[in-house]
């Protein structure tokens, strides 16, 4: 629950970066107002021809009565244009951070240099950073789809498909939704697209928290452009907390990992501040005798967003 939790609070913390730096709410308004005028155009295209679509699909049905070949066209036409927006709320956020990737890249760096630090990107160009983040987001979608049709599937059951499969629709889009978004700090850190996933999926509580309410707000015409800059700004946070404590942190005295900021601040740990102390800076005798493992970690315990 510790968590879900913290992925909410970095949600909530990177919209109120963003709201109290202008400029770059401003500057990061536009990426997101071209995206969604594309899915809104795409969507109302969608809904206009959904019924002709449905009556396609579905031709074994010509022959049954009005009612019931009714009733199955229209369930599958809704069907068909929420599996559209499903889809839409999973790539949102990739089409937005390829249309405007220099600016978000650049926001996010200003983000984490706020925080203490910010780690130096590996020296691409950027139509191979752009390659990179094309390549990587069809790899997310592909994951996307296998459960995305098995829930589209699981629709058409009764009951079934209208109470369990939207929840398990927003949780899987929430997932997604976060690993997308924290591509950008993720990338800067040159951690392949499998590595990314790995370390979500051993904080499902952290994404969840982090990405269902974004979806749901995402839902919500223009609410998804105004709120774009700040969940870029958040993933930045997250990511900070996900590499940044298995750095702070080595298990059983081994290597530090690859990833996070040598000397940036460790998430929640002790001391002044939000974040205290400085990772690997703790004195030994705070993780008890002969130096072993800290209070909380990637391993689990009784930090904040280890419930």
């Amino acid at each position: 629950m510790r968590d879900t939790t913290a992925g909410l609070h970095y949600l909530r913390r990177g919209q109120r970066w963003v709201f109290g730096h202008g400029r770059w709410l401003g500057f990061g308004l536009l990426p997101a107002l071209v995206a969604f005028l594309l899915y809104a155009t795409a969507l109302t295209v969608l809904a206009f021809f959904a019924g002709d679509i449905a009556g396609w699909a579905t031709p074994f049905a010509d022959g049954w009565d009005e009612t019931w070949r009714t009733a199955l066209r229209v369930l599958f036409a809704v069907l068909l244009w929420l599996g559209a927006l499903f889809l839409a709320v999973l790539t949102f956020a990739a089409v937005t951070l390829l249309i405007g990737d220099p600016f978000y890249e650049k926001l996010s760096e200003q983000v984490e240099e706020s925080e203490g630090g910010c780690p130096a990107g590996p020296d691409r160009p950027l139509w191979r950073e752009l390659w990179i983040s094309l390549t990587d987001s069809l790899h997310v979608l592909l994951r996307a789809l296998v459960f995305a049709l098995p829930l589209f599937l699981l629709g058409f059951v009764p009951i079934v498909g209208q109470t369990i499969v939207p929840v398990l629709g927003f949780c899987v889009s929430g997932f997604f939704l976060t690993v997308e978004l924290t591509s950008v700090a993720m990338q800067r850190r040159d951690i392949p697209v499998r590595e990314r996933l790995r370390l979500l999926r051993a904080r499902k509580g952290l994404a969840l928290g982090f990405g269902v309410p974004l979806v749901l707000c995402f839902l919500v015409p223009f609410l998804a452009v105004l709120l774009m800059p700040g969940a870029v700004a958040g993933a930045a946070l997250l990511v900070r907390d996900v590499t940044d404590a298995r750095q702070g942190a080595p298990q059983g005295g081994g290597p530090p990992s690859p990833y996070g900021i040598p000397g940036a601040p460790a998430p929640y740990a002790s001391g002044g501040g939000s974040y205290g102390a400085a990772a690997g800076h703790r004195p030994p005798a705070a993780y008890g005798p002969g130096g072993g493992a800290p209070p909380y970690g990637p391993a689990g315990g009784d930090g904040p967003g280890h419930g």
